[in-house]
C-alpha cells in the first residue's frame, strides 16, 4: 500500500516527555513530505499551542492541516483558514458545570487563548503547562461563559474520572463527544465530533482514501482516528486495550516510535535502497 497521509497525535506520541521532537522524528516527517505524502497533525490542544510544530514541521509549505481541540476545529495549515469549526452553547456549558460539581471534579473550558476555570487545581495547571496558554480563575464561571466554546474537560485524579466516565458516558449518552485524553482529562464536545469524523472531512477534500492513510495516537481520544485509518497505529506506550484496537504498535514516544513508522511504512523505497 502506498500511503498519501500521516496523521499524528501529539503528546505522548509525535512529542517526547520534554515536549519536543526528536531529530530522528523530524527528518522522517520531512521527508515523508517531499515525497508527497500529507502529515497532519491531529490534538486535543488548542489551536494556538500546535502552531510552534506545525511550522517547525513547515505543514503550511506542504499545504497541510492540523486538527484542534480533538477534531472540534479543522485548519487549513496554507492558508490559516478555518475549515471546519464546532462549539457547545452557554447553556450546554453551564449544565456540565453543575455536573461538575455534582459529581465533585474540578472543570475548565477556553476562552480566546485563554484557560478559564471556577477554582484553581494542579489538573488545570498542567493543561497550562502543557498548552503554554495562561490559566485565569473567575469567581464564577457560569457567569464567565456568555458565549460558545469549543469544548470543555472535567479534571481529576484518574481512578475518580474513570467512575465520573462511566457514569456520564450513560447519562449523557447521544448528547456529546466524551472521551478522555489523558488519565486526569475527561473532555466534552459536540455529539459527533472526534478526530476520526475531522480526519474523514479532511481526506474527503484532498481525494485521499481511509486505506490511505496511517494513525497514530495513544490514549483513548485518538481510537476513533486509529480505527477508521486504513492503517491505526498506537504507541507502545499506550494502554494495553488501545494497542489491542490498533492494526500495528510502534514503539514508544520516547524511542521514535513515529519516525519507525514512517521508515517502515512510508520511507521502505528509500530504507530497501540503503
Amino acid at each position: 500500500m502506498t500511503y498519501k497521509m500521516i496523521v499524528i497525535d501529539m503528546d505522548d506520541t509525535l512529542l517526547r516527555d520534554d515536549h519536543t521532537i526528536s531529530a530522528r522524528t523530524t527528518k522522517a516527517l520531512m521527508e515523508a513530505q517531499e515525497k508527497g505524502v500529507k502529515v497532519v497533525l491531529a490534538s486535543g490542544r488548542p489551536t494556538y499551542a500546535m502552531n510552534d510544530y506545525a511550522n517547525k514541521l513547515q505543514l503550511a509549505d506542504y499545504g497541510s492541516y492540523i486538527l484542534s481541540f480533538n477534531g472540534a476545529k479543522i485548519i487549513n495549515y496554507k492558508t490559516k483558514e478555518e475549515v471546519f469549526s464546532s462549539s457547545l452553547p452557554p447553556e450546554t456549558v453551564h449544565r456540565l458545570i453543575e455536573l461538575s460539581q455534582r459529581e465533585n471534579v474540578w472543570i475548565h473550558t477556553y476562552i480566546g487563548d485563554t484557560i478559564v476555570t471556577g477554582e484553581a487545581n494542579e489538573f488545570t495547571d498542567i493543561e497550562g503547562h502543557i498548552t503554554g496558554l495562561p490559566v485565569h480563575v473567575v469567581p464564577s464561571l457560569k457567569e464567565a461563559i456568555t458565549e460558545p466554546v469549543v469544548k470543555v474537560l472535567m479534571v481529576k485524579e484518574a481512578e475518580v474520572l474513570i467512575k465520573v466516565e462511566e457514569k456520564l458516558q450513560e447519562e449523557l449518552k447521544g448528547q456529546f463527544s466524551i472521551m478522555r485524553s489523558k488519565p486526569y482529562f475527561l473532555e466534552f464536545l459536540e455529539t459527533g465530533i472526534s478526530k476520526g469524523t475531522s480526519l474523514n472531512h479532511v481526506i474527503k477534500k484532498l481525494g485521499i482514501s481511509k486505506e490511505e492513510v496511517i494513525a497514530v495516537g495513544d490514549s483513548y481520544n485518538d481510537l476513533d482516528m486509529i480505527e477508521f485509518a486504513g492503517l491505526g497505529v498506537a504507541m507502545g506506550n499506550a494502554p494495553d486495550d488501545i494497542k489491542e484496537k490498533a492494526d500495528y504498535v510502534t514503539d514508544t514516544n520516547m524511542n521514535d516510535g513515529v519516525a519507525k513508522i514512517i521508515e517502515k511504512f512510508v520511507l521502505v523505497e528509500e530504507a530497501l535502497v540503503e
